[in-house]
């Protein structure tokens, strides 16, 4: 059976004055230190009968800033697209998701009233669980203190998380896995994710050349500015039947093909011709082989594309699906 939630565009709630158990942050990429606040959330929302809420935010909060300060070095990378944060969300325990659109008029909101309008009027808050280095507001004004104080006035409880750590004793965060990810570590970044990173997106029309040369291939939309590093990737395909198929897979631009692609998830299945258009899928990435090229010829792209498909079969034949 599959988990009830609702999304909102928008606050205060259209169609509900329940009271909330709440959390807030960008949780690009779900990852560890994410879910032990998520799992925190569904478990004290339970105990207190309050719906479990995460409010979050689109774009990214430093994507607007980088955007509107014109400085495109600090955008962050995207770990995951839209869908996959929000099915991760509620995989963990989120009932309610409310979707804030990050832009000037909430960029400039000032802190009291962004407690008010979000959590006191938007959703009805008795429970709060935030980072305890958590800010908020414009220019950061409003800290844990100001929360405190607002939820003595309005009604709410204020309870803060400790960082979760990963092996080395380093806090577990968006940055790590981004790093880990722009490298091709895809170890530590499932370590850091607690499990493989994938990505879930519709099948797309692509050109069709990789039906001549011999390697069809599904192709999904990615993020302009997704975290994983360009190249090809041993990867396993879910979504196309009742058992994962085998993949080979090229995140990039394709130089060789065209001169200003959008970025692209090309993904051939070994030994399998399947018509997958229109189709939601997950890719699940699950070994780097090498940077993305821009080949003289299509020969010598091909006789790439053979040896990257003879890894993968190797890669499989040793580890299985």
């Amino acid at each position: 059976m599959k988990p009830i939630f609702t999304i909102y565009r928008n606050l205060p709630r259209f169609d509900s004055s329940a009271a909330s158990a709440v959390t807030i942050g960008n949780f690009d990429g779900v990852h560890r230190g994410h879910q032990a606040i998520l799992h925190r959330l569904r478990d004290e929302a339970q105990q207190r009968q309050l719906t479990p809420s995460v409010v979050t935010f689109s774009p990214h909060p430093r994507a607007f800033f980088a955007n509107k300060t014109q400085r495109p070095e600090l955008y962050p990378a995207q770990i995951n697209p839209l869908r996959d944060k929000l099915q991760a969300l509620v995989a963990h325990g989120a009932q309610q998701i409310v979707l804030q659109r990050f832009q000037n008029d909430f960029a400039s909101l000032q802190a009291e009233k962004f407690i008010y309008d979000l959590l006191v009027q938007g959703l009805n808050t008795k429970w709060l669980l935030v980072g305890k280095d958590f800010r908020f507001g414009h220019q950061r004004q409003g800290d844990i203190a100001l929360l405190r104080k607002a939820g003595a006035l309005y009604g709410f409880q204020v309870d803060t998380i400790e960082d979760i750590s990963d092996p080395l004793g380093q806090r577990i965060s968006s940055s790590e896995i981004r790093s880990a990810l722009a490298q091709g570590q895809l170890q530590l970044a499932a370590e850091l994710l607690g499990q493989p990173y994938s990505i879930t997106g519709h099948v797309i029309h692509g050109q069709k050349l990789g039906r001549t040369i011999g390697y069809p291939t599904v192709n999904i939309a990615v993020p302009s500015r997704c975290a994983a590093r360009s190249g090809v990737y041993i990867v396993k395909l879910h979504g196309l039947g009742d058992q994962p198929l085998p993949g080979i897979a090229s995140l990039g631009v394709r130089p060789t093909v065209i001169d200003e692609g959008r970025l692209l998830l090309e993904v051939h299945i070994l030994d399998r011709s399947l018509d997958a258009y229109g189709k939601l899928i997950n890719v699940e990435f699950l070994q780097f082989v090498r940077n993305e090229e821009k080949f003289p010829d299509l020969p010598t792209m091909m006789a790439a594309i053979d040896n990257d498909a003879r890894s993968a079969r190797e890669y499989f034949a040793s580890h299985g699906l």
